[in-house]
């Protein structure tokens, strides 16, 4: 009798151990097809003949508008139905999608295929974090959420290094085919392997806190109303949404077509330092980012809103730098140094984003973040850097696009600035929550 403990604990632990992995792989290919078609653009822009404004627009807002839009419904679903269905339906539409990208031979198809990727991968990232967090209790939810995170640097060796040197002896077409396909058995995986903790039996469930689903439920007016008047989540979505405005409009989807417009690099070249700096340093500072909250600062959310905004500014400034520098080495080393402080910050703001809102609105929470972040940040983000960069095209000539970047680097100071506003009112907003949080679930 006395080994049941352990076992139930060694189980949990396993069950744990499925469903991030998983989920990680799922972030890893979701984010995939954005780092190819960044990696890609230029192929694109001479295959199709296209503006920077049109590859600016396929790249931002075509896909962001569908997103965003798609993501809360998705979630919605996802705060009362099963997650799991959700995540692997959603992951094999994207993947076919992706795959029919390179089929496109206009700009109104490619446009389509986008607005397809977009509505399948709206479903990964609100029901993911809502799994994690009922998984996974408060104090290792940054620790978590870091591995889960690590996603990102991974889809820099398949959407970076594997994706340029194919798009480099294959091209586009085939690039997308490839990278696409991996999806599908991910997604039977997902099917099989995992279980919503709301559809498990008491013997079977993973759930850190109850088997059992939310006896609230709210309408989405609600939702709104209530986190509408949480200071410290009105803070987090208005620096989500710059951060995306600039994260994506100035460093993922046109930071590689400036190395290869201006420093001369080709895909294989460029996707092999994307490799060597995103997946190496990239992984580095993911993991460290949670494992110090998580040692040091992991039941104080103002301190960790307060490391990330820091983290921030000197993303901030470093990139500044890779605009200035006209040695593309050097330009190159400064991307390096900035990438640790960058993706440092993911694990700890996922645990802050779920731990400042209700269990029963995480998912609805996560996607109205996303809705907004998505909407005004990426999809209005890279569509204007392409917009500006045709406009001064004229009086910088292949330059237009270094120019641009560095006029809208310092963007990510004015996110910092949110990120440190939202430090000020999370204590008072957790402590309302925290009381009603461990009646609700019978913790002390």
């Amino acid at each position: 009798m006395a080994s049941h403990p352990v076992n139930n604990s060694l189980s949990l632990d396993r069950s744990r151990g499925t469903l991030l992995t998983i989920l990680t792989l799922a972030l890893a290919f979701n984010y995939v097809d954005r780092q190819v078609f960044a990696l890609v653009l230029q192929n694109i822009e001479s295959d199709l003949h296209l503006s920077d404004s049109q590859l600016g627009f396929l790249s931002g807002l075509a896909f962001a508008v569908f997103y965003a839009v798609m993501g809360v419904p998705i979630a919605r679903l996802a705060d009362s139905g099963n997650r799991v269905t959700i995540i692997a339906v959603t992951t094999a539409i994207w993947s076919v999608f992706v795959m029919l990208c390179g089929c496109a031979g206009s700009f109104t198809q490619l446009f389509l295929l986008r607005v397809g990727v977009a509505i399948g991968e709206a479903g990964c990232i609100p029901p993911a974090q809502s799994l994690l967090s009922d998984s996974f209790p408060k104090a290792q939810r940054a620790k978590a959420f870091s591995i889960y995170t690590l996603g990102s640097p991974l889809s820099v060796i398949l959407g970076g290094f594997v994706a340029g040197w194919i798009n480099q002896y294959y091209g586009w077409r085939i690039t997308f085919a490839l990278l696409g396909f991996p999806g599908i058995p991910l997604a039977v995986l997902a099917w099989l392997l995992l279980k919503d903790s709301r559809t498990q039996s008491a013997n079977e469930v993973v759930h850190v806190r109850s088997a059992k689903p939310s006896s609230e439920a709210h309408s989405l007016w609600y939702v709104a109303r209530s986190l509408a008047g949480n200071a410290t989540f009105r803070q987090l979505l208005i620096a989500h949404t710059i951060l995306y405005f600039f994260i994506y409009g100035v460093v993922l989807q046109w930071q590689p077509t400036f190395f290869v417009r201006t420093h001369g690099f080709t895909t294989g070249e460029l996707g092999t330092w994307q490799v060597l700096i995103w997946s190496l340093l990239g992984t580095v500072g993911t993991y460290a980012g949670g494992a110090f909250v998580h040692r040091y600062i992991a039941d104080d959310e103002r301190k960790q809103l307060r490391l990330i905004s820091c983290n921030i500014a000197i993303f901030g400034a470093l990139n500044v730098l890779v605009y200035l520098c006209t040695n593309r080495y050097a330009s190159l080393g400064l991307v390096a140094l900035a990438a640790p402080f960058y993706s440092s910050v993911f694990g700890p703001l996922f645990a802050v984003n779920q731990s400042v809102v209700p269990e029963s609105m995480r998912a609805t929470a996560v996607a109205i973040l996303f809705f907004f972040a998505n909407l005004i940040g990426m999809g209005l983000g890279g569509f204007a850097t392409g917009l500006l960069s045709d406009q001064l095209r004229p009086m910088f000539g292949t330059d237009s696009l270094r120019y641009t970047l560095l006029l809208l680097s310092p963007g990510f100071f004015w996110c910092a600035l949110h990120f440190w506003l939202a430090s000020r009112s999370v204590a008072a907003d957790m402590e309302r929550l925290e009381p009603r949080w461990r009646v609700q679930h019978g913790q002390s």
